[in-house]
């Protein structure tokens, strides 16, 4: 029977054994409180967070270079075909009235009729109007593009139109077009070489349209500020008649045949990658790119009574179009660009679409 004390009941346990145990429990007691003390395994803490710093400004998106001039402006192929007629001449027109009545170019109607500047004409004058394809020049559209938008070459067009110096269309000009059943004979090789580009298509149709009350721009632009590419170039009136070299080296190849269906039309001069070259004679850059795909970097200066240098193969351009050079100024640098194995210039000089052997009238080398 075990004893009641005030409700609580104690287990029959002697009370040694009761002291014993709490000796025990006492004598661990210090031990308990120092493993609190005793740093353990724990990690470091972590360092407090530094301030990011703020992202970096966003890169500007590069820009474009501008189109160049000959495709600024996208031609939509709308010809109209005009069939053969007979006009007579009434009060008040003009060549050009007459082109808006009929359709058909004011040149084309000057040439059937052998009428000659400055195309004067009577009333009651019968004239007769040429039947043909003819497209309507649009704003700064050039010739080259044109062309193009109907899948003929160029010099198709300038060949049927009679076109001269300087070659700048004006804007509601109407140009004679190849026939459809010309068109539609042309072979698969005809078809491609509508668009190749080349150095007398750029000079024969590189320049944006006239607009039909302005005029050609002059040379003032730099390469920091270039011409914008609907304006057409203006050519310097007379030429200063002096050439002199473009670079020194010795002459690759010469003017004229090489041989195998292939022509010079200039000379090639090696050079050192990186040679600067220099402007031949007085002049406004009139072209500057790479859309000649033989020739790579490629410059076109004009000089004044339709005297015009290319310089092709360059690998640095340093002039701009519509830019004013004089000669020894530094356009250029030599390199390998378009489709030759060593560093060189490609040097053309021409008098309009003609090209001339630069050696005859370049100084004689001592």
């Amino acid at each position: 029977m075990m004893p009641r004390r005030a409700g609580i009941i104690f287990p029959s346990r002697s009370t040694s054994a009761m002291k014993r145990a709490m000796a025990g429990t006492l004598r661990f007691a210090p031990l308990l409180l120092l493993a609190g003390c005793i740093p353990g395994n724990r990690p470091d803490p972590a360092p407090p967070p530094r301030a990011s710093a703020p992202p970096p400004p966003p890169a500007p998106a590069p820009v474009a270079p501008p189109p160049p001039a000959w495709q600024a402006r996208k031609v939509v192929p709308n010809a109209v075909e005009i069939r053969r007629s007979t006009y007579v001449v009434v009060a008040g027109d003009s060549l050009r009235r007459i082109s808006d009545k009929t359709g058909a170019a004011s040149e084309a109607i000057a040439r059937e009729n052998r009428l000659a500047p400055p195309f004067l004409i009577r009333i009651g004058q019968k004239l007769r109007i040429p039947g043909g394809r003819y497209h309507r020049v649009g704003s700064g559209e050039s010739g080259v593009a044109i062309a193009r938008a109907y899948g003929v070459e160029w010099t198709r067009v300038a060949e049927i139109n009679d076109l001269a110096e300087p070659y700048i269309l004006r804007e509601g000009q109407r140009l004679l077009l190849p026939s459809r059943a010309e068109v539609s004979r042309m072979t698969v090789e005809e078809r491609a070489a509508a668009f190749r580009l080349d150095i007398d298509d750029l000079i024969t149709g590189g320049e944006p349209a006239l607009a039909s009350n302005g005029q050609a721009a002059p040379a003032v632009a730099t390469p920091a500020s270039p011409m914008p590419s609907t304006v057409p170039v203006a050519e310097p009136g007379v030429f200063a008649g002096r050439f002199d070299w473009p670079l020194t080296g010795r002459i690759i190849h010469r003017f004229g045949n090489l041989g195998g269906g292939r022509r010079n039309d200039g000379i090639n001069i090696g050079a050192p990658r990186g040679t600067p070259i220099l402007a031949a004679a007085d002049g406004v850059v009139a072209y500057v790119g790479s859309e000649v795909a033989a020739f790579g970097g490629l410059i076109l200066i004009r000089h004044g009574d339709g005297w015009i240098t290319a310089y092709g193969h360059a690998e640095e351009l340093l002039v701009t179009r519509g830019q004013a050079v004089k000669r020894g100024d530094m356009i250029a640098r030599a390199g390998m660009g378009g489709s030759v194995i060593e560093p060189q210039l490609h040097f053309e000089i021409r008098q309009g679409r003609k090209p001339v052997n630069p050696l005859e009238l370049l100084p004689k080398r001592s």
